[in-house]
């Protein structure tokens, strides 16, 4: 078995902290464990919500982390002043496009319509090789269960692959899902049935 080098992991996540403590526990726990890896945070810039408790909790762990943030956002003052590095771009589409240039893998926590846009567009860039970084969910108290069921509908009703389906790694432990990662085999299935 193979073990990928990841130096660095874009997190996906709410600018809310959610219905449940377990949310920011689990962002918490993630930051703590990807700082005390040496692997750097990517994210979103903020201090806002899970975002600002995956940087928070890295940073205190001694890890790196780097934010990119839009201009809007930044005159917003939602920037977080304490990061290792920042970015300020001009767009939302920039934004994403430098967090998956400077990332060897993504993690998804739990968040809005914006945390599963970015999931689903490194997920189809995967699929279609314009890039080989596995992506993960870090599935706390259960929040992607139902994605991923939906996921499976995708699958029953021949819109995907079955073998796409396992070209993600779900856990609800964050050390296990970043082992997940480093030891992910793409898939080299056609996506089309």
């Amino acid at each position: 078995m193979t073990t990928r080098s990841i130096k660095s992991v874009a997190v996906f996540c709410g600018s809310n902290f959610g219905a449940s403590e377990v949310f920011a526990d689990g962002a918490r726990v993630l930051g703590r464990a990807l700082g005390e890896a040496g692997i750097t945070i990517v994210y979103g810039g903020t201090t806002k919500g899970l975002m600002g408790v995956v940087a928070n909790a890295a940073l205190e762990a001694g890890g790196s982390v780097h934010g990119v943030i839009t201009e809007s956002l930044h005159q917003r003052g939602q920037s977080h002043s304490g990061l290792t590095k920042h970015e300020i771009v001009l767009t939302l589409r920039s934004r994403k496009e430098r967090m998956v240039e400077l990332s060897d893998a993504f993690i998804a926590l739990p968040g809005g319509i914006g945390t599963i846009e970015e999931l689903m567009e490194v997920w189809t860039m995967n699929q279609l090789s314009e890039i080989d970084k596995p992506v993960g969910l870090l599935n706390s108290a259960g929040f992607f269960d139902a994605f991923l069921g939906f996921i499976d509908h995708m699958v029953d009703t021949q819109f995907l692959p079955a073998e796409h389906r396992q070209s993600i790694c779900v856990d609800i432990d964050p050390s296990a899902l970043i082992q997940k990662l480093r030891t992910y085999a793409r898939v080299d299935v056609p996506k089309w049935l």
